[in-house]
């Protein structure tokens, strides 16, 4: 498996044929993609599970691992389907592209192959990568505002009550002259949590930030 390309490698060729990897490697190169390659479909697998090339070029048939297997395992790791697969292969027959589509590749370009037809396949995959991720962020961003509907509804009626409780206690105990420092703590806790909630109501371009064990969690502080 060569060494990647200067920065990260966005795409992963996996082919055993030099002609077709020298075509790939010059339209690559045009289009300013970084990329690495690997020889056979077992050195193709370990590189996708080591970085998760956004793109992948597979041929069909290699040693080891073929590319439809290849393209399984891709598939099964990957429930987003945030990677692009373009099948290289040199089977024209309608029951052969069928089986790599089944396979769940998201395209494929017929042997003979030329510089041109490479450029124009992955153009079409770059067009592709580019509408299905503002799909996943329209789709996150989805899942946000009904997670804070969701949230607001579940926790505002509670804290509501809560608060209110909590602020009835503490007049009561300030009339009678008791030491109330205690409540004002559960009382200024509480306004935070509303605070927080309305916050999260208020989110018009969520943002995340690094959390621990390098996940990443919603930025919901306070705007300066």
């Amino acid at each position: 498996m060569s060494d990647p390309k200067p920065g990260v490698a966005q795409v992963l060729i996996a082919d055993d044929d030099p002609t077709v990897v020298l075509l790939l490697e010059h339209v690559l190169e045009a289009m300013k993609r970084p990329y690495e390659t690997a020889d056979d479909g077992e050195q193709a697998w370990e590189a996708w599970q080591r970085a998760r090339h956004p793109l992948v070029v597979l041929d069909i048939e290699m040693p080891k691992l073929d590319g439809l297997e290849v393209c399984r395992k891709i598939r099964a790791a990957d429930e987003q389907r945030a990677t692009f697969i373009l099948i290289v292969t040199g089977r024209d027959r309608a029951a052969d592209l069928e089986a790599v589509l089944d396979a769940g590749a998201d395209d494929y370009v017929t042997k003979p192959v030329t510089g041109q037809r490479l450029l124009a396949r992955l153009k079409i995959a770059q067009r592709r990568m580019a509408v299905d991720e503002e799909l996943r962020k329209a789709r996150w961003l989805a899942g946000i505002v009904e997670t804070n509907l969701a949230l607001q509804h579940e926790i505002n009626n509670p804290l509501a009550g809560l608060l209110g409780t909590a602020e009835l206690l503490m007049l009561d105990a300030k009339e009678r002259d008791e030491f109330v420092e205690q409540m004002e703590v559960i009382v200024e806790q509480a306004r935070r949590i509303a605070a927080l909630v309305k916050r999260m109501g208020e989110l018009r371009d969520p943002r995340t930030v690094p959390y621990a064990g390098g996940s990443r969690m919603l930025d919901l502080k306070e705007p300066t």
